[in-house]
């Protein structure tokens, strides 16, 4: 047990690492990063309105029929 407290003592003793850079200027780039992420996700929030919604064609041979017809394509 005195083992295992001398190696946490020398663990708690050694220098820690510095950043290469400030952490405020980490924090900054990431803020940049996700503000250029929200303008570029505004600036394309109109390419999904350009043209009226188109109603999907309910076939009932489909390998893999959505369940969301509400049973339409029974008949």
């Amino acid at each position: 047990m005195l083992t295992q407290v001398y190696s946490a003592a020398l663990a708690a003793a050694e220098p820690h690492v510095e950043l290469p850079v400030p952490a405020e200027a980490i924090g900054g780039g990431i803020f940049v990063v996700f503000l250029v992420l929200m303008f570029a996700t505004m600036a394309f929030t109109s390419v999904g309105h350009r043209h009226p919604a188109v109603e999907e064609h309910v076939d009932p041979h489909r390998q893999h029929p959505n369940k969301h017809d509400h049973g339409q394509a029974r008949h």
